[in-house]
């Protein structure tokens, strides 16, 4: 499938989307749905996981890439593709490239991390490292579009790449025939606008949600204006649905379907990549967990379920995973940051210590300063970083120190 004309709305059809389908049979997989006990009982309605961060290359890219570059004209195949990501549009376009005998060259930024530049390697494209942010690598994309004549792949903005990621949208309405609700995550729009095409067609009773993260939330301002608009500067460590502005052709298709945009905040995303970590055994980047982290903040919002969250993408970067769960954590009342002060004598601070271990709190860190000229002549301060179990734990601790005679005094 390949548009050449000016089309008017929809831009994408129910029938694209089958055809996208048609056309991805052996080359991406149906992946599983999985339901969440504990996400079911917050919502108070049956909630189901879409694992797209299962899918090849470990994200839904895929499928949009793969039917793209198939339809391209053989003098266009011959030139060969070139796109420029951070991660998971690279790793997309990198397979369905090699799977279809096209030459395709991938820009990604100078800092992009290190196991998603060997992936795309490893899927066979060839990779150029430019500029320090997003921006700048696809000005260096475009320029090689221009100069050598290859194509480029657009992430988000083409009825293609919209109609391949709506091939979701029919696999969930497979696998959950009494759906009522469909959140998704959304940055440029090609997965939501491909999904609501697929779904809304079929069922229009079916209620879809968007999920932006809100440092970097263009839809909500666009759908205001009526058209994308630009938001400055977007800021989230979910890099998967962190774009500045709409894509023309998925804001079309969202602003027309998509019943509802919401956000979610940076604790919100930490929060629900941990769940998915220790409740669903799943390892999902931060923009694959947005659905489940707008569950989190609202749950009475889905209640009228079946819900299914739509989980995107599992390409994390381990050191952003390590921050992100620490993040999560935090958030979530399972680390618990104290000051206080004791006598200081022989003995005191394994006193201290012993107290914390009667109530099972882990000591992850501890900074013992006697020298500080703010203190009393025979006064330590102790500065203790600890693991709880959450924040009824947090507020036991509190208690038996108070209950010690400790002065807690931040």
């Amino acid at each position: 499938m390949s548009y050449r004309t000016t089309r008017s709305f929809p831009p994408v059809t129910l029938d694209d989307v089958r055809g996208a389908q048609k056309m991805l049979v052996g080359v991406s997989r149906v992946t599983a749905m999985e339901g969440s006990r504990h996400l079911s009982r917050l919502v108070g309605a049956p909630v189901h996981l879409k694992c797209e961060n299962l899918q090849r290359t470990g994200s839904f890219k895929l499928r949009g890439a793969y039917v793209r570059i198939a339809g391209l004209l053989p003098e266009e195949r011959a030139a060969g593709v070139v796109a420029a990501s951070a991660g998971n549009h690279a790793q997309g376009v990198a397979l369905a490239s090699s799977l279809l005998g096209v030459r395709s060259t991938v820009f990604m930024p100078v800092g992009a991390p290190l196991p998603k530049v060997a992936a795309t390697r490893d899927y066979g494209a060839e990779v150029r490292l430019r500029g320090q942010v997003v921006d700048e690598t696809l000005a260096a994309a475009q320029d090689h579009a221009r100069e050598t004549g290859a194509v480029f792949i657009h992430p988000f903005d083409h009825p293609d790449v919209v109609a391949g990621q709506g091939t979701v949208g029919l696999e969930i309405l497979e696998q959950c025939p009494e759906l009522r609700t469909l959140v998704v995550g959304v940055g440029g729009g090609g997965l939501a606008a491909g999904i609501a095409v697929a779904v809304k067609t079929v069922r229009p009773d079916v209620r879809l949600v968007g999920v932006q993260a809100a440092g970097s939330a263009a839809y909500p301002p666009s759908l205001a204006a009526g058209r994308p608009v630009s938001v400055d500067n977007p800021v989230t460590m979910a890099d998967g649905i962190k774009v500045g502005r709409p894509g023309d052709v998925p804001f079309r298709i969202v602003e027309e379907l998509v019943d509802e945009i919401v956000t979610v905040s940076e604790d919100e995303l930490s929060s629900a990549l941990l769940l998915c970590l220790e409740r669903a055994k799943l390892v999902v980047e931060p923009a694959g967990a947005s659905p489940v982290a707008a569950l989190l903040s609202n749950p009475g919002a889905f209640a009228g379920g079946p819900v299914v969250a739509l989980l995107s993408g599992g390409n994390v970067d381990p050191l952003l995973m390590q921050r992100t769960l620490r993040h999560g954590m935090a958030a979530a009342g399972r680390y618990l940051s104290l000051r206080l002060r004791l006598t200081d004598r022989p003995g005191a601070l394994a006193t201290l210590l012993g107290v914390l271990s009667e109530v099972d709190a882990n000591v992850l860190d501890v900074r013992h300063v006697r020298t500080d000229p703010r203190l009393g002549l025979t006064e330590a301060e102790v500065e203790l970083q600890l693991e709880t179990k959450g924040p009824e734990h947090c507020a036991e601790v509190g208690g038996a120190l108070r209950e010690a005679g400790y002065l807690v005094i931040g």
